[in-house]
This record gives structure tokens, sequence and C-alpha cells, in this order.
């Protein structure tokens, strides 16, 4: 019986190394910053622009390679709005998902059998992962964090301060007001003593 149990660790320690082999070199030969802290197991930075780093995790399972990365947090409003926003997505997706954990927390996830696993595979697999993350995130935000945005939106133009990393969601922050963004002009000048 011990024999048996130690033929299958071999046997899935030669998978594992195989399939590591390929995702190193698919890796470096794209540049992408990663981290490989154990045998079948990698995290990998995906450099976005609306979502400026998503880290996808690849993980050798028994059958399949899993797929695995962190959106965005659990939404503060219209939860069943964004899940529908999602879903809608999903059918016209390549490879992974979107997916919700016991908080809300959004992730993409999705495997792929081990045969399936090639470096051309893998680019378009990470290059799907970014794509969803990235191109969606502020209608994801929109969405689930509209009211936190138009409040840190009018917080920040009351005290005129930056909105430099705000600038994505200007329309949406604005949307509906009749006042300038701005309050109206340059702010008035400070009383002298």
């Amino acid at each position: 019986m011990s024999e048996g149990i130690g033929e299958a660790r071999t046997a899935r320690a030669v998978v594992v190394a195989a399939l590591d082999a390929v995702i190193d070199r698919t890796l470096r030969d794209a540049e992408l910053v990663h981290e490989h802290p154990a045998p079948g197991r990698w995290l990998v930075d995906l450099p976005g622009t609306k979502k400026l780093k998503t880290v996808c995790g690849l993980i050798v399972g028994e059958h399949a390679l899993r797929v695995e990365a962190f959106v965005c947090r659990q939404p503060d409003e219209n939860r069943e709005q964004l899940w529908t926003y999602l879903l809608q997505h999903n059918a016209r997706m390549y490879g992974v998902a979107y997916s919700v954990d016991r908080v809300g927390d959004v992730y993409l996830t999705g495997r792929v059998p081990h045969a399936a696993v090639t470096p051309e595979e893998l680019d378009r697999l990470l290059g799907a992962v970014l794509n969803y993350a990235d191109d969606h995130f502020n209608t994801m935000l929109e969405i689930g964090f509209g009211t936190s945005i138009r409040r840190e939106w009018d917080w920040r133009v009351k005290r005129g301060e930056s909105l430099r990393n705000l600038e994505a969601f200007a329309a949406f922050a604005q949307a509906g007001r009749t006042e300038p963004a701005d309050g109206g002009g340059a702010p008035p000048p400070e009383s002298g003593g």
C-alpha cells in the first residue's frame, strides 16, 4: 500500500516539476514580475492601467492548473447589481470567470487541464485575467462603491485637494450636478493677518 502512495507522490512531483518549468519559462519570456514560493505555486504581477496591478495565483492541482486573481473587495452597495454585471460578462469570457468568496470579495478564477498548459495558453490566460480585471474595474467600483467615490470627490473639491487619482471617475462623480466640479472657480485667496 505504501509503495502505491510513494509512486503517486513521485508521479505528482514529476507533473509539478514539468508544469513549473513551463510556467517559469513563460513568465521570464514575458518579463513578468513573479514569485515562486513553493513547487506548483506561483504569484504573478500583471500591470494594468485602471487597476494598476492584479496579482494572479497559479496553483498546480491534482488534475488542473488553478488560476486565481483578486479583483476587488466586497461592494459597499448595489451587490445584486454588481453580481448581475459580472454574471453577464462570464458568458463571454475566456478561461476564467468572475466569482465571489464567502465575504463577497470578487475574484477571477479558472482551471486548465495539465495537458493544456503551454506557453501560448498561459500567455492567453494571463492576458485574459489582466483584460477582465482591468477593463471592468472602474465600472465595478462605480456600481459597488459609488457613494464613497462621490463623497471622496466632494470632500477633496471642498478642501482644494488633488483629484488626480480620482480623474477616471470625474464624469461619474459629477453626474447630475449643476455646479462645476471645482466648486465654481479658484479657491478664495487666503486672508492676511
